[in-house]
């Protein structure tokens, strides 16, 4: 018999079941150890700290979560935010803003997750915990001005602030605010504790949609659960920093917010197991979660291809020189690909020395390099690290991320 319609959530029981059954979650695991092969194929150089590359993750991400949320940003305009850049167009702005956010807030909690490796038990407490949730939450907004914190109603978002009035999301109706926290307790509870391994894949999945269902905040709630999702996949060392799911539910956006709601639902009979909501669609959107992660790991493999991005590195410097004559050249291949193997910095005179240029043109392909974005550096006589500007994107990693491919032809 179906679940009986509940006229107010107020007790944690109401959100079981909060993994499938054993009787269900064979394939599932089978699916987690898929997506556990398909990361290892990450080859051993990428796996090196790469900030050039996680910047433009973050970039990435920030503009994907947006996407979700229907706040769509230029890419470029991520990158004008990025020096204090803004459009004098508020909205624009606002969006801007928002994506910033998530960046900063991406960086500094990775950065928690890597301090707190050294007790995985007590990190995994540490990051399901609702302190953690509220935290996030107070990071991502608390640096927005308040006419960003608007809400429809006309009251103000209070950043990690657990809300204290009822709201509905579509046909949702989400718990009573009172019952919040022991709702978190207990999904919290759940999350923490389950097997090292593939369960805990299934657990990072489950607790995306269980966390969205409780809808802790007024507002930011799906980015949030996104952000808690990434995070937790990152501590796992799934994804070393180099893919995240955000990319994927975006670009399946549609049966992201359909499996979403349908997890929603009231157990529709006898044989969808034994609580409240329904395991037959907690087990679709956990299938979801894991083949969408399965294909970023598996998309990520193949951009991240020594070999490959070699011949790629040379591809987009000879079209540098060719074409747009801004200051790239070939003899750039060699220190560029090195840089990108080992994800480190590099002294600006062994740079010039691998270019095998006389030292006054390879000083100057120095400079034009940094110019345009191919190198970083954190000061004037600094060293030197890999970079990726938006107009190499289209060969070092392409399709990666289209719509900066794209937004590179618009932007002056």
């Amino acid at each position: 018999m179906a679940s009986q319609s509940i006229q107010h959530y107020d007790s944690p029981h109401q959100f079981e079941p909060l993994l499938p059954g054993a009787h269900v979650v064979a394939p599932l695991l089978e699916m987690a150890s898929d997506l556990t092969t398909a990361s290892a194929r990450l080859p051993a150089g990428a796996l090196a700290p790469h900030a050039g590359l996680r910047s433009l993750l973050r970039r990435m991400n920030s503009f994907y979560t947006n996407l979700i949320e229907g706040e769509h940003t230029r890419p470029s305009d991520i990158d004008r935010a990025l020096v204090k850049n803004f459009s004098a167009n508020p909205d624009v702005a606002r969006r801007q803003r928002l994506a910033l956010a998530h960046i900063g807030v991406e960086e500094q909690f990775e950065s928690d997750v890597d301090a707190t490796s050294a007790d995985l038990k007590q990190q995994r407490v540490w990051l399901y915990a609702p302190e953690t949730l509220c935290r996030i939450h107070g990071a991502m907004f608390a640096s927005l001005p308040s006419e960003d914190l608007m809400l429809k109603d006309g009251s103000e978002l209070q950043p990690g602030a657990i809300r204290t009035r009822q709201v509905a999301v579509g046909r949702h109706e989400a718990p009573l605010y009172s019952a919040v926290p022991a709702f978190l307790a207990r999904w919290a509870e759940a999350y923490s504790s389950t097997p090292r391994g593939e369960s805990t894949l299934l657990a990072i999945a489950a607790s995306h949609h269980r966390l969205a269902w409780v809808h802790p905040f007024l507002d930011g709630n799906g980015r949030v659960a996104r952000l808690h999702t990434h995070l937790a996949l990152y501590s796992t060392g799934i994804t070393r920093g180099f893919w995240s799911p955000l990319r994927g539910f975006a670009r399946t956006q549609d049966r992201y917010r359909e499996l979403l709601q349908a997890a929603d639902e009231h157990r529709r009979g006898a044989l969808d197991g034994r609580g409240n909501l329904s395991e037959k669609a907690l087990t679709e959107w956990i299938a979801y979660v894991l083949q969408t992660c399965a294909d970023q790991a598996n998309f990520m493999a193949a951009m991240l291809d020594p070999g490959n991005m070699k011949d790629r590195i040379a591809g987009c410097l000879q079209f540098e020189q060719s074409v747009l004559k801004d200051g790239a050249r070939i003899e750039a291949l060699h220190p560029l690909h090195h840089l990108f193997l080992t994800g480190s910095e590099m002294s600006r005179a062994e740079f010039k020395g691998l270019s095998q240029l006389g030292d006054r043109q390879a000083t100057q392909l120095v400079s034009d390099l940094i110019r345009i974005g191919y190198l970083k550096t954190s000061s004037a006589y600094g060293p030197v690290s890999f970079g990726i500007p938006r107009r190499a994107l289209r060969f070092y990693f392409p399709r990666l991320w289209p719509e900066a491919e794209a937004d590179e032809d618009k932007t002056p």
